[in-house]
């Protein structure tokens, strides 16, 4: 099996917005390992090419997510400055495959942190702030049909991040008992608290922290993790707008460009 292969067909995919058979289709022999290889191949082709890591991001961290794809364990991708939208700027839909959006805390750091071994104690320590987050994922294989060696393979099934503004230090919060109420167009759509990640948003970055210790990957300072939805990822296309107001740590807006008017 030629990951280096299998890398470069994702990033066609990609390219082109033409998605591919699910790899675990194509690729029986495909392990996670082998997942990740070919997660880092794309990476770090990207980097080469002057993309810029700028955090990463934690999936499946709720038991449905995990019991959907069978497995008990979260995974990761990485965010790239490419991948960064900011509030004011509406983005267009059509740059995307098949894109979703979902509502998560992002975490920033001052202090590196890399594993084996973090502890809470070591991110909370670490920690420089934390905001309200929208991730946007997409997936370069066909329909959705992945399963976990696909989505890792596929970074995550991450295409975008945008922060919000307030910056808010864990010492003035209950991380854990964050309540989040998503609107859509102005209607409210649905809530969920910040325990859905894990039990507790801590928990998803010491197992992030610990994982991509494995590749001699650390969390940098100024680096931001997105450390997991707190709802279920929601479709989009141009002209839909999304707020998600996380009370005490604040709200984030995301907007996609104006539909077009068919003659």
């Amino acid at each position: 099996m030629e990951l280096q292969a299998i890398a470069q067909k994702l990033r066609d995919a990609e390219i082109a917005k033409k998605p591919i058979a699910p790899l675990t289709e194509t690729e029986a022999q495909l392990t996670a390992e082998d997942a990740y290889r070919i997660q880092l191949h794309q990476i770090q082709q990207k980097v080469s090419e002057g993309a810029v890591v700028r955090g990463l991001k934690i999936g499946l961290t709720s038991k449905a997510m995990q019991e959907m794809l069978n497995v008990h364990t979260p995974d990761y991708g990485f965010v790239l400055d490419t991948m960064v939208f900011q509030e004011q700027s509406a983005i267009n839909a059509e740059r995307f495959i098949q894109p979703k959006v979902e509502f998560e805390i992002a975490f920033v750091f001052k202090e590196a942190l890399k594993g084996p071994g973090v502890t809470v104690e070591d991110v909370i320590r670490a920690t420089d702030y934390v905001v309200p987050s929208i991730e946007i994922i997409d997936s370069r294989i066909e329909d959705w049909r992945i399963k976990f060696e696909d989505t890792v393979a596929d970074n995550g099934s991450s295409a975008g991040a945008l922060l919000g503004s307030k910056r808010t230090s864990l010492a003035d919060i209950d991380i854990a008992n964050i309540r989040m109420t998503v609107f859509k167009n102005e209607e409210v759509i649905d809530s969920a608290t910040s325990s859905a990640v894990l039990g507790n948003p801590l928990n998803a970055v010491v197992w992030l922290a610990n994982e991509v210790g494995r590749y001699d990957i650390a969390i940098e300072p100024g680096m931001f993790v997105l450390s997991g939805a707190l709802s279920k990822a929601l479709p989009f296309a141009n002209g839909d707008r999304f707020q998600a107001d996380f009370g005490e740590v604040g709200d984030v807006r995301i907007s996609f460009q104006p539909a077009e008017v068919k003659k």
